[in-house]
Order: C-alpha cells, then structure tokens, then sequence
C-alpha cells in the first residue's frame, strides 16, 4: 500500500542506546531500519561529558546525516527519532528529538504516538506563562516536567506522565539518565535489547537486528525505565489498563522481520491473507500484492486457495516522496509513478489483488484501473482488514471521518467506486484470530477503533491537571 499517497500514515520511530561508545553511529543505522516509519524529519542527540548535543533535518535518514555530522556526535548514549508529521504539522522546529536547555540540565525527547489532550495542556500552560517553541505536542511534556515541584527529577517525570492522555512512546535523555516510559494502554510497540555491555530501546526489533543487538523483552504499558551508569531499573507511573497496541502495526506499520509484542509480523500479515481466503474465495488465476505491506498477506492468500501467487505489481524505489504534491490529481499521478503492473503477468488472467487497507479509495481506483489496463480481464479486490470507519487521535493522521470512505459508503458502493468485479473485507474476528490476540486472552488486547468505534481512552473531554486561569 502506498501509504503516503493514501494518506495513512503513522506518526515516527524512536531508537535509543545507552552505555556505547559509538553511540551516535548506531543510532544512525537504528533510524535507518526504522525509515518507514516516517520520511519527514530526523534527528539524533547524544550525551557527552555532561552535555546533550545533536543534530536534526528535514529529509530522510541518509539526506539529514553523513559521515562528518555522525562523528561529530561522541558520547555514550543518544536517542534518535524519524518524524512523519501528525499532531502539531511539519517543519524543522518539530523535527525531533527536540532539546530544551535550562539552569537545573538539559532534557532531549523523542516521542512515538499522540497525546489525546495537548490542546488543553497547552492553553493551561500558556495561561501561565509558558511559552511554546514548537507547535508539536511532545513538547508538552517537557513544559509538564519543568513546571513539577515534586523533589526528584524522577518524581517530576512521573507527575508530567500522569496528566497527558494518548499513545505515547517516550525516550528521555539527560546528562547522566535515559528514561524509557510507554502509555498505560500500550498503544505502540516498545522494546529493549542488549549489544554487549550496553543497552537498546527502539519502536520495532528489525532496529535490534541491523545492530546486532539481542532482543530482551517488551516495555510494558505504565512502565517507567531508567537507565544509567548503575544499570537498569524499572518502575510504573501507572498501572497497566487493558492493553490496545494498535491493529496497524500488525497490518500495515511495522516491518515484516519485526516482532511485535512477541508476534512476527510477516507471519501474522500472512495468516490475515489465509483467513482473508476463507472467507472471501475468489476464482482467478493468480494473486498479487500491492507492495510493500500487502505482500505477506497476499501469499497467504494463494496459499489457502491453492492460486499462484505472481508478481503483478512493482514498486519504483527511485521515485520522489510524492506525499508532498499539493493537488489530488497530481498524486493519483503520484501513484502511477510509484506502482507498475507487469502485463506480461496479469494480461489475460483473472487477479486477485490483495491490498492492506482502502482509506479514501483513490489508490485502489487506480491500481484497478492500471491492472485493466494492462490486460486483467478480472479484479478481485481483497482488504486484509476490516474496512477504516473511524478516525485515529492516536497518532495516524486520519483525523475526520468524512475522508474515509468506508464511513460514508457501502462495500458494494466501494466496489462501484473503485471498479473492481469484486470486493471483500476481512473480518474483525479474523483480524483477532489471525494475528494471535484475541480479547479472551490476558493482557493480548488491541485497538480496533478505527474499525469500530469505540476507542480506549476519552477523546472528547480531556482531562485538566491545573486550575483553570480565567
């Protein structure tokens, strides 16, 4: 699925080590593995000696950082961040990790997810007297943080914690700490691994393989990690609520040679294209995926039915980031670019073609239309997810439900409107099923309120933390 075209897509990725000598070199090839996650923005700061120093651009990982800047940032420990805008809008101020400097030490924060009540911290804190940098909302916390006056700089980060509300993945490093926190619900994937003596967080395990650093075990929701040169130590800032890590990591985010929360997600992608079979057979000649997300569930797909599966469709890696066009024309186009039917495959054949998600229906209008075009004499169209009817506050930037289709039409009007012969859905109890969370399990739950509806936390009414100022 072409998610920048689509306009689905998920907010960054955060990668941290503690205790290595070429700290900022790693974090380098950590954001790299991560790219995916956000195209926009990247950035990395590093603790030397007592001071925090790092750099930051807009671009990808590569454009922002070569060899010169990387050695310039010595230090044991760092945290990086690649950035696709969401809350707050774009721009190099809200590239991140973002640094605030003061008298008491300096504070760097990378930040995975959406705080649900940002809006409302920031018109509290700027009643009194604070004054906004950025118009990001991970820069929130920082404010929170500073304006505690519980005794610790510990206690003052849990205190900033417990008023913001959302999906939230923290890395916060000081001079002499790095701090690991991830929401009460566990909206995002979180993990630490170990390379040697030092330590590794970052939002998906493919960071930990392109290291070569061992995975250890997943950050918990409510947890609060502080690493030091004393080691590891692990405390909560709330309890743990019933778990919600988000269904789109497993269905379009993360990386296929991730594990997430214990659960690959090539293997998962695949049994949601065999229960995808079982439920919506099609008669055709071959399946083909929409790369790159769709392609482990378009093999499941063949597999279950015995269909060959066949390259149909190629991606063009050289194509600029085609998110940035202004006019809907212009990224239709934007698409045709990116995707190619191969017509020596499809031409004369019956596909089917197996995409992740139909969110404005543009895509999958025109991928249809270039398959016919090359001679598909069929179009079977197979979503391995139910249809999106809800907007995301958790930090997809799917923020109004007149922008999704599935919201304002049937699956028959969508098959009209995208012109495929025909057109299916997975279902939300296969969706559980395949991937290995159904809700009868402990601690195995997900976010389904895209699809349903019914979202984990309030995102009407955000609770308050201070006085009102009048």
């Amino acid at each position: 699925m072409l998610a920048e075209i689509k306009g689905l897509n998920e907010e960054c990725g955060i990668f941290g080590i503690w205790g290595h000598e070429n700290a900022a070199q790693l974090t380098y090839y950590g954001l790299h593995s991560l790219q995916h996650r956000g195209q926009e923005g990247a950035g990395i700061i590093v603790a030397d000696q007592g001071t925090l120093q790092g750099h930051k651009g807009l671009g990808l990982v590569t454009e922002v950082f070569h060899n010169d800047t990387l050695q310039a940032l010595n230090g044991a420990a760092a945290i990086g961040h690649v950035r696709y805008s969401t809350a707050g809008g774009g721009g190099y101020e809200n590239v991140q990790p973002l640094l605030f400097r003061s008298q008491t030490g300096s504070i760097a924060l990378a930040h995975n997810g959406n705080l649900t009540n940002a809006i409302d911290l920031k018109l509290q804190l700027e009643a009194q007297g604070s004054i906004f940098q950025t118009t990001s909302d991970t820069e929130v916390l920082a404010h929170l943080i500073r304006r505690s006056q519980a005794p610790t700089f510990k206690e003052q980060v849990k205190e900033a914690l417990s008023y913001v509300e959302g999906a939230f993945a923290f890395l916060l490093l000081t001079e002499k700490e790095l701090y690991i926190a991830l929401d009460p619900h566990g909206f995002r994937p979180l993990s630490i691994g170990r390379l040697g003596d030092a330590y590794v967080v970052a939002s998906e395990t493919c960071a930990f393989d392109v290291i070569g650093a061992t995975y250890e075990r997943e950050v918990e929701p409510g947890e609060l990690i502080i690493i030091s040169g004393e080691g590891m130590r692990s405390e909560r800032f709330a309890p743990m609520r019933p778990r919600s890590i988000c269904s789109m990591e497993y269905i379009y985010f993360a990386r296929p040679d991730s594990n997430v929360d214990g659960i690959n997600i090539h293997t998962a992608r695949k049994n949601l294209g065999k229960r995808l079979a079982l439920e919506a057979p099609a008669e055709a000649d071959i399946v083909t995926g929409v790369p790159d997300s769709s392609i482990s569930a378009a093999i499941g797909y063949a597999e279950a039915t015995g269909i060959p599966y066949e390259l149909g469709l190629i991606k063009n890696r050289y194509v600029g980031r085609t998110f940035i066009q202004p006019s809907q024309s212009l990224r239709e186009q934007g698409v045709k670019m990116k995707l190619s039917p191969v017509r020596g495959v499809v031409a004369g054949k019956r596909v089917v073609m197996v995409d992740d998600s139909i969110v404005r229906g543009t895509t999958s209008r025109r991928i249809v239309a270039m398959l016919r075009e090359a001679g598909a004499t069929e179009v079977h169209v197979r979503i391995s997810a139910p249809p999106i009817m809800h907007p995301c506050f958790y930090g997809i930037d799917t923020s109004t439900r007149e922008e999704l289709i599935a919201s304002k039409y049937t699956v028959e009007e969508i098959r009209q409107i995208i012109g495929a012969d025909s057109l299916a859905f997975l279902s939300q109890e296969g969706l559980l099923e395949a991937i290995g969370r159904p809700d009868h399990l402990p601690l195995r739950g997900q976010c389904l309120a895209c699809f349903t509806g019914n979202y984990p936390t309030n995102v009407s009414r955000a609770r308050l933390p201070f006085t009102a100022v009048k």
